[in-house]
């Protein structure tokens, strides 16, 4: 590894914890740039996977005050994405790794679609005497099983998939929700990398390089997450999705 790659890789590494911790997709800057350099799409996976998780504890600690009373909620659904990420990650070592090449837009696509009318659904729900439970019920666990299992398989994205069924499920500001997907994706990447770092191939360098720029980047995307106002954070939202399904369309 070159001084200029290390440079590339720590820099792409802030960017993604950056972006992670604002909306997510953070590894469709980091995945891209390992790939570049050589590095075996599992072998890029792995190390990228364990890199960001400590940028995901940088961001949930910019975001510890909207996650003021979320401790009980944060640990009964953190118990779904943790299961979905030790399947994921299992499926990555077993399944090839294009497995989910061709579902992965469309999930990222519905995702975008529930975010953007999630206020007017959860409008609909309450004017139905409908309100929305304080962790979400049963069909949010499930929900959130089927999202660890791609974020510890993938990930790229799993933050706008959070996103979307947390805003659906729970009766939280987007803030707040931004910050309870941070701990889940945080969790997720936790899960998948011990597993990993257990019977896989971690390139230590990339991990370390990744880590240290994640942890940086996780604490600027708090300071402007936290900033924006609802609908320009649903926006960003939005044009980081649809740039998340180009970039896999074309990949």
């Amino acid at each position: 590894m070159t001084v200029a790659e290390a440079i590339a890789i720590a820099c792409a590494g802030a960017g993604a914890g950056t972006i992670n911790t604002i909306v997510g997709s953070g590894t469709l800057l980091t995945f891209p740039v390992l790939l570049g350099f050589g590095y075996p799409p599992v072998v890029a996976n792995v190390s990228n996977t364990v890199g960001l998780v400590p940028g995901s504890l940088s961001g949930v600690h910019g975001y510890r005050a909207e996650l003021a009373g979320q401790g009980r909620r944060a640990v009964l659904l953190g118990s779904a994405s943790a299961l979905g990420a030790l399947t994921g990650a299992i499926l990555l070592l077993a399944l090839p790794a294009s497995a989910f090449k061709e579902i992965v837009p469309g999930f990222i696509a519905a995702a975008l679609v529930l975010v953007v009318v999630q206020p007017r659904l959860a409008t609909a729900l309450e004017a139905r005497s409908r309100p929305r439970r304080t962790n979400g019920g049963r069909w949010m666990t499930g929900a959130l099983f089927v999202t660890g299992i791609y974020g510890g398989y993938f990930g790229a994205a799993q933050g706008i998939l959070l996103l979307a069924a947390l805003g659906l499920g729970l009766p939280e500001t987007l803030q707040r929700v931004n910050a309870l997907k941070n701990v889940l994706a945080g969790l997720t990447n936790l899960v998948a990398g011990l597993v990993f770092v257990a019977v896989a191939h971690v390139d230590w360098k990339v991990a370390l390089l990744i880590a240290v720029g994640s942890t940086i980047g996780g604490q600027v995307g708090a300071r402007i997450g936290r900033r924006l106002p609802p609908a320009a954070l649903r926006a960003l939202i939005v044009v980081v999705g649809i740039a998340a399904i180009a970039k896999l369309a074309v990949s």
